[in-house]
């Protein structure tokens, strides 16, 4: 608990099971984390088998793959059903420190921001961290073209380390967003549309062998969908076209 509020981590998860009971450990460790919700997404290894033994913690499994962005969903939907105030995502793969769950959770739980990202490009050691070259350079290209066409400063849109406000998840139309791994970039497309400030929190980048990534042709396919996904933002801002990502145009 933070000030009253319920604190949920949730993990979308798909074959962790070689760092999943780490990362779990470690986001137990954390101040304020009062529930721990993972979501296995069809897993061939003993990822569900890991989880159920896992304290405070809801387990849910999809029967089949869905994909990404459909692990999400359902773990918004049932972070909301178990109550959390402040919803943290950290990924089972440890690429990504719980250390900082802390800091977000202070953030979103004082009414500073509603949305808290941990950034792999604040503080500038991204590549010393690891992050491929060819991934680097992708990042900041998109960010910049992203930034331009949707009136924002934020140093990434692409980290999967996040924090959200129950107010702000209630808001967004997660729901119509894709199934795979723009997801994550509409979903912040979203926040922006409704106005909201985004707070940036340095979090140290590890690459590693069981840290999950997407390969390269995915990867195109993902940097293809975040800009059509900026340029639509652009497009329904100057009312030339309509969206279901973005409602209601202001």
């Amino acid at each position: 608990m933070f000030k009253n509020k319920k604190v949920v981590v949730v993990m979308p998860a798909y074959n962790a099971a070689r760092t999943l009971q780490q990362t779990h450990a470690e986001v137990l460790a954390q101040d304020y984390v009062d529930q721990v919700i993972v979501v296995d997404d069809g897993s061939q290894d003993e990822t569900v088998a890991i989880a159920e033994n896992l304290p405070n913690t809801v387990v849910h499994v999809h029967p089949r793959n869905q994909g990404y962005g459909a692990n999400q969903k359902t773990c918004y939907k049932l972070a909301s059903e178990q109550g959390g105030d402040i919803i943290i995502m950290v990924h089972p793969d440890y690429q990504y420190t719980p250390m900082l769950i802390p800091a977000m959770v202070t953030m979103i739980g004082n009414g500073l921001y509603h949305c808290v990202l941990g950034s792999r490009i604040l503080g500038g050691y991204a590549l010393e961290g690891g992050m491929p070259l060819w991934k680097y350079v992708a990042n900041r290209f998109l960010t910049f073209v992203e930034n331009l066409l949707m009136g924002a400063k934020l140093s990434e849109y692409h980290t999967g380390y996040r924090g959200f406000s129950r107010e702000l998840l209630a808001q967004i139309p997660y729901n119509s967003n894709s199934d795979d791994f723009v997801f994550d970039n509409q979903m912040l497309a979203q926040i922006l549309w409704l106005g909201y400030a985004v707070a940036e929190v340095s979090c140290p980048t590890k690459y590693f062998p069981e840290a999950s990534s997407i390969n390269l042709p995915r990867s195109i396919k993902y940097g293809i969908g975040c800009l059509v996904t900026a340029l639509t933002f652009r497009l329904v801002k100057m009312k030339l076209t309509s969206s279901r990502l973005f409602p209601n145009a202001r």
